[in-house]
Order: structure tokens, then sequence, then C-alpha cells
């Protein structure tokens, strides 16, 4: 494999642009002191091509051509207005310091944006209100306040022995955590059931959005 081929947006305010991140021999960065607004932000990159830290982005709109997975540098970025389109798994987004001991990642923050049109498997909102969020409609559904609400939510018997909040052991959800929203068919697929027995316990609660 050859050289990647650094491609870094820092110190700068750009307005009104369309950033195509797509080449595939790139690692692009979008770094401290740099603020996008209105921008169009195209992905079509692993999350290993992608280093978001200390950026801001307002009003801006993502377009995610290809699935980003298990991408967690979305914390360290200060998010207002936003519009999520595409697909996303394993991702988390919001203000998470404890994440880390970078600075960057007290710099997150998300409010007032929109994944009405994003696919979120296994997304989490930490730290920050989901209540300024706009969520994807089922097969998506989200769940508020999960921390708050697991011995609700653990009380009934989700299909395919799915737990839908961990908080003891070493893979508990963090405290900070505000929302989780699930893609139902991929659950239902890795779980070997159905996305209609899933809907069957969601409809259940009034602190899942769906």
């Amino acid at each position: 494999m050859g050289w990647l081929e650094n491609v870094i947006f820092k110190n700068q305010e750009i307005a009104n642009e369309r950033l195509e991140l797509t080449d595939k021999n790139s690692l692009y960065f979008l770094s401290t002191g740099l603020t996008l607004r209105n921008c169009t932000v195209v992905l079509k990159v692993p999350a290993s091509r992608l280093v978001i830290k200390q950026a801001t982005f307002i009003d801006c709109t993502f377009e995610v051509k290809q699935e980003l997975k298990n991408y967690q540098q979305w914390i360290s970025a200060s998010l207002k207005g936003c519009r999520f389109k595409g697909r996303f798994s394993g991702c988390d987004f919001g203000h998470w310091p404890e994440y880390g001991s970078d600075p960057w990642f007290q710099f997150g923050s998300i409010e007032d944006c929109d994944f009405s049109e994003a696919r979120l498997d296994g997304c989490r909102i930490m730290g920050a209100d989901p209540a300024t969020l706009r969520f994807p409609k089922w097969p998506c559904f989200t769940l508020l306040d999960p921390i708050g609400r697991a011995r609700e939510l653990n009380s009934v018997e989700w299909p395919g022995g799915f737990r839908p909040i961990i908080v003891e052991g070493q893979y508990r959800d963090p405290p900070c955590t505000r929302a989780v929203t699930l893609y139902a068919p991929a659950l239902a697929k890795r779980r070997e059931t159905t996305e209609e027995a899933f809907k069957a316990v969601v409809e259940q609660f009034d602190c899942i959005v769906y």
C-alpha cells in the first residue's frame, strides 16, 4: 500500500462550500480551529481515513456515501444545526470528556441536529440533550435516557436475548449516555429474530422514539 496523502483543514472558516472527502488514498483531517458553516461534507472513506478534532460545524450537511463504522471522533466536534444522511453504525456524538485523556474530547457538543434522513445502528448521543435532535423513524428506534430508564427497559423480555442497556460490568454503557439509536433489521439479523418482534416490544415504551 502506498503512502496516504494528508489533506488538512484547520485554522480557517469555510462557508457555503461542498467538501468532497472521497479519495481512498487520502487521510482527511478536520482539525483545530476549523469552522464550517452551511457546508455540505461528502464522506466516502472508512473511519480510519478521517480525523475530526476540535472542529466546529454549523448548519452543515453530512452526506455519508459509504457506511461509517465505529467512529467515535464526532465527540471531539461541535455540531450545531447539522443534518446527517447515510449509514452510521457504532458512532458516538455529543460531549464525552471522559472518553480519552486528549484535551480535544472536552470540546464535543451536539444540538439542533437532524438525523431523520440517516440510518443509525448502535449510535449514541453522549452528554447532550436529545430533545433538540431529530431521530430517524422506524425501522430505526431510539431509547431516550436509557441509563435512567434501564430498569424499566430491561424489565421486559427482548427478542433474541437482546439487552437494550447494560449498566454494570466492563461492557456497560457510560453514565453520560443520553440516547441510543438502533436499526431493527440489522439488530434482528444479529439476534436471529424479526423486526416485528422488536417492534412489539418497542411499542410498549414511551421513552422510545420510532
